[in-house]
């Protein structure tokens, strides 16, 4: 199977890499079930990537929906390193405005219920998150989109929803009261099993609205937002591609790591089962049986 070293994951409006050469679709079998779509691998700025629609071909699966495990797990299998992820935003600040870039650094879940591990069924794990996105990456994303003109903001908490209705007005005025800086439904999964895989990950939040606060965006329209998005799309393509120049780097970072001292089953005691299926990540620390 080939493989890539940089994956890239789009959002909503976000669905192809145009400048993605020698392109092959590849799918990926994990031993959590399928991902979104099949993998398109290719040469982005001579590097090899990997890139995955988040919401399937179409955009046709919901937030809550989403097999964000076996998204990751096929990253895994396909050796990336580095995950670049875009997705749609909507601000709880005024001065993140739409069509601006965040790459925030902290998170907030409201979602409910979805998994978002690759332990328990025989093995048990907690890898450090208090830093959930890797600063090395963020750094790159920062830069590469200050270097092609886009407005960025560096830092800011995303509160991770579960949607897929949009935030009641009252939802709304408190998250600003928790300190929240933008909105959405999606990356908070993705960014804690990259962490458990051991993969640097990053996310471009694209804003697209206002939420709901705001006295100019109290009703938030599909429309509004396809519209935005058909331009951040644009942006984000070129971040992504000036980020990709500047991979890989040497991981130094904790996410390179993050399942040293994490595991804690012992050996001898972790099953037969969950020994062979998360072989791609905890292998290196069990070793043989």
């Amino acid at each position: 199977m080939d493989t890539a070293q940089i994956g890239i994951i789009g959002g909503s409006g976000l669905y192809d890499m145009a400048e993605v050469t020698d392109r092959q679709e590849v799918r990926v079998t994990t031993p959590f079930g399928d991902p979104s779509g099949p993998y398109t691998l290719g040469t982005l700025r001579g590097r090899r990537v990997a890139f995955l629609a988040r919401h399937g071909a179409g955009h046709r699966l919901l937030p809550s929906e989403l097999n964000f495990r076996a998204n990751i797990f096929g990253m895994k299998l396909l050796g990336v390193d580095f995950i670049l992820s875009a997705s749609a935003v909507g601000s709880l600040r005024e001065d993140y405005r739409p069509l601006d870039i965040v790459v925030p650094d902290q998170f907030i879940d409201r979602t409910r219920g979805r998994v978002s591990t690759f332990f328990g069924r025989g093995l048990a794990a907690h890898v450090g998150f208090a830093h959930p996105f890797c600063r090395v990456l963020s750094r790159i994303a920062i830069d590469s989109g200050r270097h092609v003109g886009a407005t960025v903001h560096e830092g800011g908490t995303y509160l991770c929803m579960e949607g897929p209705q949009f935030s009641t007005l009252a939802e709304s005025r408190l998250y600003r009261t928790w300190g929240a800086d933008i909105i959405g439904m999606t990356n908070l999964q993705e960014a804690k099993l990259a962490r458990e895989a051991e993969i640097c990950y990053t996310t471009l939040a694209l804003v697209t609205d206002y939420d709901c606060w705001h006295p100019d965006h109290d009703s938030v329209t599909v429309d509004l937002i396809i519209a935005n998005l058909t331009q951040n799309a644009r942006t984000a393509q070129a971040i992504m591609a000036a980020a990709v120049e500047s991979l890989p780097v040497a991981r130094t970072c904790e996410c390179a790591s993050a399942l040293k001292y994490a595991l804690i089953t012992r050996p001898e005691a972790v099953s037969a089962q969950a020994r062979t299926e998360l072989a791609p990540l905890v292998g290196k620390y069990l070793g043989a049986n």
